[in-house]
């Protein structure tokens, strides 16, 4: 069973999905793939922890204090080369952008291979299901210049003036 909640931010509306432990999907309203890894009906629940934890989260997030990754349990949904990228990404710290292809290398040399397709870490990062607290924001093209964002460039651009980079 799936549950949902709605949180406000400056960015806009969000909304939040849970299996009632974890934290499997936060989207912005409007984004391309809203929801996109929820395939069972979803029921409104204010009141589920992870929801009350996550809220907590995102308004330290916007506050500017710099919350942890780790202190939510987080379950995102996807292929295995989908979760290593999304591991990835729970790395890049506060504050600070990688490009696709920098974790492209990043994948090679743990798989033991020459090379791996940024277009393909690119995918994977524009499903990223858990928007924000798995920061697929800070991931930016060749150049530092800021190519796609599933919430729009806009938002990416916003996020990334939160975090003052």
């Amino acid at each position: 069973m799936l549950y949902k909640t709605d949180y406000q931010s400056p960015i806009g509306k969000l909304m939040l999905a849970s299996d009632g432990v974890n934290l499997v999907g936060l989207w912005i309203e409007g984004q391309k793939y809203f929801a996109d890894t929820i395939s069972e009906p979803v029921y409104q629940d204010d009141s589920l922890q992870i929801f009350i934890k996550t809220k907590l989260w995102l308004d330290r997030y916007f506050s500017k204090q710099k919350p942890n990754i780790n202190e939510l349990p987080l379950l995102p949904s996807g292929s295995e080369f989908r979760q290593s990228v999304w591991r990835i990404l729970r790395e890049i710290p506060y504050g600070e952008v990688v490009t696709y292809g920098e974790i492209a290398k990043r994948l090679a040399r743990q798989n033991g291979v020459l090379k791996m397709s940024a277009r393909a870490v690119g995918t994977a990062v524009g499903h990223n299901p858990i928007s924000i607290i798995i920061p697929c924001h800070r991931v930016v093209g060749k150049s530092g210049n800021l190519t796609g964002y599933a919430g729009g460039i806009e938002k990416k651009l916003k996020l990334l003036q939160f975090e003052q980079v």
